[in-house]
Order: C-alpha cells, then sequence, then structure tokens
C-alpha cells in the first residue's frame, strides 16, 4: 500500500502555490467526466508505460465500468483501497524530476507511484466517473501530525473528503490509511481548507477564491486528460 508524507512545506505556502489554479481545473475537469474514452486510456497506458501499467488501468477500467451501481460507500471504499494498494507514495521530484507536477489518474497509475496530492486527485476522477456527486467531495489540504500525539511535528498533506449531506460529518479517503474515518476519528489530521468545482471552504465555510491564478499549469494537467481520453 502506498504511504508517506510529502516533504516539509507549510500549508499556507501550498495554498498560494495551488489553489486558485486548482478551482479552475476542477470545473473543467468536472464536465470532462461525462464521456471518457476508456479504450484509449487503455491503449496510451499500454503503449506509453508498458504491461504492467496496462494491467492497472485495465483494473481501473473494470472498477469504473463495473461498479456504478453501487452504493455511495462501497464506492468511496472501493476506490480508496484500489488507488491505495496500486499506488506507491513518492515525492514529485523522484516521480517526475520536478518539484511540483500534478499528475492524471493515467500518469499515476502508469508510473505505479504518486504523492498525496496524485492519490486525492485520481480518487476524485474515479468517484466522479462512478456517478458520485463531486458536490459532495472536496480535496483538503490539512496538517498531519506525524510525530506522537502532543509532539508538534506536523506536515502538509491532502486527503479527499465525502460530505454524504451538506452539514454532516465528513468521511476521510487517505493514502496513509486503508480504512474511512470520519473526521472525528482522525485527531491526527487538522484541516486547512478544502474545494471542489464548486468552490472553497474555509472553516467550514464557503468562501471565494481566485480561480486564474497560474492558470496555465492547470490547463496543461487539462489538456493532458483530454488527450489521454478524459474528453
Amino acid at each position: 500500500m502506498g504511504n508517506g508524507i510529502p516533504g516539509r512545506l507549510s500549508a499556507p505556502a501550498l495554498a498560494r502555490r495551488v489553489l486558485g489554479a486548482l478551482l479552475a481545473v476542477l470545473g473543467l475537469i468536472g464536465a470532462c467526466l461525462a464521456n471518457p474514452d476508456l479504450d484509449r486510456i487503455t491503449q496510451i497506458a499500454l503503449e506509453r508505460y508498458g504491461v504492467d501499467a496496462g494491467e492497472s488501468v485495465g483494473l481501473w477500467r473494470a472498477l469504473v465500468e463495473e461498479n456504478r451501481d453501487l452504493a455511495e460507500r462501497e464506492k468511496l471504499e472501493l476506490v480508496n483501497t484500489f488507488f491505495n494498494h496500486r499506488v506507491d507514495f513518492e515525492q514529485d521530484a523522484v516521480v517526475w524530476g520536478v518539484r511540483d507536477y500534478w499528475a492524471t489518474p493515467l500518469e499515476t497509475l502508469g508510473r505505479g507511484q504518486g504523492d498525496c496530492e496524485d492519490f486525492s486527485i485520481a480518487k476524485y476522477v474515479t468517484l466522479g466517473l462512478l456517478g458520485v456527486p463531486l458536490e459532495r467531495l472536496r480535496i483538503t489540504y490539512v496538517r498531519a501530525e506525524t510525530g506522537l500525539p502532543g509532539s508538534g511535528i506536523v506536515q502538509a498533506h491532502m486527503v479527499l473528503a465525502y460530505y454524504p449531506a451538506p452539514g454532516m460529518e465528513p468521511l476521510i479517503l487517505d493514502n496513509l490509511v486503508g480504512q474511512l474515518h470520519p473526521a472525528s476519528r482522525r485527531p491526527d489530521l487538522k484541516p486547512v481548507f478544502g474545494f471542489n468545482s464548486q468552490g472553497l471552504w474555509v472553516a467550514g465555510k464557503k468562501a471565494s477564491a481566485d480561480p486564474t491564478a497560474r492558470l496555465s499549469r492547470w490547463r496543461d494537467l487539462l489538456r493532458r486528460m483530454n488527450e489521454e481520453g478524459l474528453n
């Protein structure tokens, strides 16, 4: 199972780096999930990454095609387990040779490696393909306590939160923990903000954000997703 914590970077720094741009691209991703070309995705996986990647993408494709009728809780558990078992945690500098790279689900499965951002994006996209309403999902930046309780040792981390209904306690999908737990059972995680294609939430309240910052990078992410068949 993939696990690990990203490098030491403050949550405010992460927010400044990715927030506005990711809001924009998540909205575009939502529009892209209506007509995925799964044949093309499978073909690219084989050609670009080889047989093992083709197998991983084939299993991902079967997951998407065969489980749309499951209850939402079952979809969450299935997707969380799938990516946590198929992908190993690794820093972008090792996987891609750059400090910060946002991988498509195909790229994450093709390399079999990703950081917490890649896990969260892949789960978000896959649950959207399975029919889970995107307004129930929020990619969430947290401060993760990594030392002993009370040690004060924290690092920036990203998880995917699922809200069954507005105002309800979310379930947390995390590459560090195999099982889904409600947020109240994850005292090691302190949320900073969450976002999806509809907007940004800080301290449980919806806030505004500028979706144009660093948009070129996320247009590139969308372009790669389109080229891979999420068009």
